[in-house]
This record gives C-alpha cells, structure tokens and sequence, in this order.
C-alpha cells in the first residue's frame, strides 16, 4: 500500500478585487504572504511532495516561495477548479493520496488537515461546515441514510437545495488513482460552464465509494479571501485565536483585541501586554516579563522579570533577567544586555553587549560595543563607529563612567573603573583608574559686545 501524501495547492488567481499589482495569494496575514501558510501547514504534515498551480503573477509568486521545495505548473486558461487540479496531473504520482488545497484559503490547520487524511477509507474525504448562512456556497446533499450524494452549486440549486446549511469548502483528500480517472472526464455543462471539481463527488458516488466528511475546529479554517474586507476580517479572527493561546497559557492582555501577533511567541509565566503591541518573527519571553503600550518585539528573547517600558522596538535583541528597558528604546540586531541592565529614554543599541548592572540612562547611541559590567554611560554619549567606510569597536571595562555627551571615537578602549569628563572626545584609549578629559579649554571675554546687523 502506498502511502505518500501529495498537495495540490491552487493557487492561479488574479485576485481582482484586491486591486493590486500583487497576485492574491501574495498578499499577507499576520505578515505572512497566504501561500505561505498553506505551504507552511503542509511542511508541518510531511508532505511528500508539493504542487502548486499557478497563473497570474507566476513569476512573483515563484519568486516570493523559493524557500520551499515545491513542484510549479501553470494554469494558462481560468476554467474553474476541476480544470486547475486537471492541469497537475502530469506531475501528481498514480498512487498515494492526495490533499488539494488552496493558496486563499490560508489558516486550515495541521490538525484538520491530518484528520481528513485519516478519513480517507475508501478513497475520498472531504472538509464541510454546517454554518447559518450559506449563501453562495456549494451544498451538500445527502441520502436518508447520511451518505453524502451530490455537491450542488449555488447558481445550479434548486430552492429546496439551497435551504440546505451544510456547505463544502473545496477542500478534499483523494486518492490519485481516483484523480487519475475521474478529472480527464469533466463536463462543463453547467451555468458557469466551468470544469467543477466538485463533479469528482458525483463520480465517486456513482462508483460506490463512501466519501467521508469532518468539519474543522474552527470555522475560519475554510474562509476564503477574495477582498480586502475579508483579508481585515480574517486577521482579526486569527489574531483573536493567537491570543487566545496564549491567554490559555497564562499571558494578560490589557485589551486582547488591541495586540497583533504576526509570528511565533512563547511564554513563561504572569507574562503582561499592555495594548498595541506587536510581535514579529519568533518571540520568547520569560517569567513576570511586562511590556507596555505601543512595543514592537521582533525576533528577541526576553528574560525572567524584565520591564519593557512604552514605544520600545527590539529588533533581533537578546535580553537577560532583570533589565528595565525604555521608554523609546530601540535595540538593532545583534544587541546583547546582560542581567539587570537599565537603558532609558531615546537609547538605541546595535551590535554591542551591555554587562551586567550597567546603565545607559538617555539619549545615548551605542553600536559595535562591547561595555563591561557596573559601567554608567552617561546622556547624550555615543560611540562613533563608522569612519565613512567601515564600522570600528568600541570596548569599555567594568565599572567605568562616561561622561555626559562624551563621543568614543572607535576603535578605542576604555579601562576599568576609568573615568571620562563630561563633554569630552575621546580618540585615544584610556587606561585602567584613569581621569580622561578631551575638550577645548573655557575662554571667557569679559563685557562682550555681539555683533549688529547694519542699519
């Protein structure tokens, strides 16, 4: 018995309605492009292998997946599903089964997804939802026994068909072998008079295969994006569902529909989030972490008891226990702070480790630096790394004090338990214990006449 798994991903529309240069399935949720999703779902399932069909766009949408392995075949004529699965068939393998899916139907999970398969005794399963509106949609009919008969369109039911409320989401699994015969034997012999793929059912039916039917957990798995009211509206759902999570893990949410998580987070415990903050990329945090209103955390890890104060934006930042950050901090890539270090308001950090109980109070610039432990930076020092042309580092010992406005001219390094006066330049290092001054000498002219402006 065979049991490889394929996908089949369709994903050749233009999306019209979207009105963008973008195709649709580009065009993101929780910062991510819709295919991607799916593909992302299916790498989650061990998918043998994937196909995707596409049309419009192509060359972007390519483009835009080259992290994935995927088999890549093109739909030149838009005439409906059936005929788009058809187009596949040169590259689907004739045993294994297999998933079709769609590039716009982006949130279907792993778990769904594996329980379809497991559905799939005789040949075929499909995804339906029994919902209060089904305007639109495809119904599914069934016998006085239960059995699924026939899926009927919209545009093709009849009044007593569309009071039917069970509906199908286009998603299945089938056996190849099944594909393999069935779809060269489309008909468009319909009101659309497209290739319906939906008729594959009909055939099975007429076969004698009992075609298994599950619903979703969640009925926003099968919502299908077609605008931008529907792309705004299904972010808010997801979003909704990944607060959710981790509410269920113990984070407190001052508003949770004023949060956006556009990637992975993980928690320790008595976690708060204050409102409008925004998670990028993958995000850990660590126990009675808080982060206040307005915080952009992308790609970081937070440690135990740590205080992210209002408008902070760590970008690619490691953070150790105790550390008192903001507000109006900015943390670049590779920044590095060690256990409970303060940095205060307007301080931006970028390549440097900060050691353990230092500070960096105000309106400082530290960027390829490496500042030891107990030293206090004062306000307004920065280093100057970059000459114009390449970047140079700065290195300050334990226990050290800059100064306010003190400018470190890398490369160049400052002792232990040295000393800068205020105001100064510093170009040269600075030995251990030492007092640094570097600054113009005061000159004062006493009853000094400014100049006039000419009459």
């Amino acid at each position: 018995m065979n049991n490889t798994l394929t996908t089949i991903i369709l994903a050749a529309g233009k999306g019209t309605r979207m009105q963008s240069a973008k195709p649709k399935v580009l065009q993101t949720l929780a910062d991510k492009p819709l295919l991607a999703h799916v593909l992302d779902t299916c790498q989650s399932i061990s998918v043998d292998k994937t196909i995707v069909v596409y049309g419009f766009g192509g060359d972007q949408v390519q483009q835009a997946m080259t992290d994935y392995s995927l088999t890549w075949v093109e739909q030149t004529e838009q005439l409906g599903t059936g005929h788009a699965v058809k187009v596949a068939l040169d590259e689907l393998p004739s045993t294994g089964k297999s998933l079709i899916l769609y590039g716009d139907v982006p949130l279907v999970s792993a778990e769904t997804l594996s329980r379809l398969k497991q559905a799939n005794v005789q040949g075929m399963s499909m995804l339906t939802l029994t919902v209060d509106n089904p305007f639109g949609l495809g119904r599914i009919k069934r016998d006085e026994q239960g059995n699924i008969t026939a899926i009927v369109e919209q545009k093709d039911a009849s009044e007593q068909e569309q009071a039917i409320r069970e509906i199908n989401s286009g998603i299945y699994c089938v056996d190849n072998a099944l594909l393999h015969q069935y779809l060269p034997n489309l008909s468009n012999d319909n009101a659309q008079q497209e290739y319906y793929l939906t008729d594959i059912v009909k055939m099975a039916v007429a076969d004698g295969i009992a075609i298994a039917a599950i619903e979703p957990d969640y009925e926003f798995e099968i919502e299908g994006v077609n605008n931008r009211q529907q792309l705004a509206q299904l972010e808010r759902k997801w979003q909704a569902k990944l607060v959710e999570d981790l509410q269920v893990q113990g984070v407190q949410f001052a508003d949770p529909n004023r949060v956006d998580i556009r990637g992975e987070v993980s928690v320790g415990q008595d976690v708060f989030v204050d409102i409008n903050v925004v998670f990028k990329g993958k995000v850990s945090l660590g126990n009675n972490v808080t982060i206040e209103a307005g915080c952009m955390i992308k790609d970081s890890q937070v440690g135990d008891n740590v205080n992210i104060k209002p408008y902070c934006v760590f970008d690619d930042a490691q953070v150790a226990q105790g550390a008192t950050i903001g507000p109006f901090a900015h943390l670049r890539p590779q920044t590095v702070l060690e256990k409970n270090t303060r940095l205060g308001n307007f301080v931006e950090i970028k390549k440097s480790r900060i050691g353990e109980g230092s500070k960096v109070n105000h309106l400082s610039y530290v960027g390829d630096a490496q500042i030891g432990a107990g030293v206090n930076f004062g306000a307004g020092a920065i280093t100057c790394n970059y000459d114009g042309v390449n970047k140079h580092q700065t290195i300050v010992g334990d226990n050290a004090f800059i100064g306010t406005n003190t400018s470190l001219v890398a490369p160049v390094t400052i002792g232990q338990t040295a000393t800068i006066g205020a105001g100064s330049v510093i170009t040269k290092n600075v030995e251990d214990n030492a007092l640094a001054i570097g600054r113009g000498r005061q000159v004062q002219k006493d009853n000094y006449q400014r100049p006039e402006k000419k009459k």
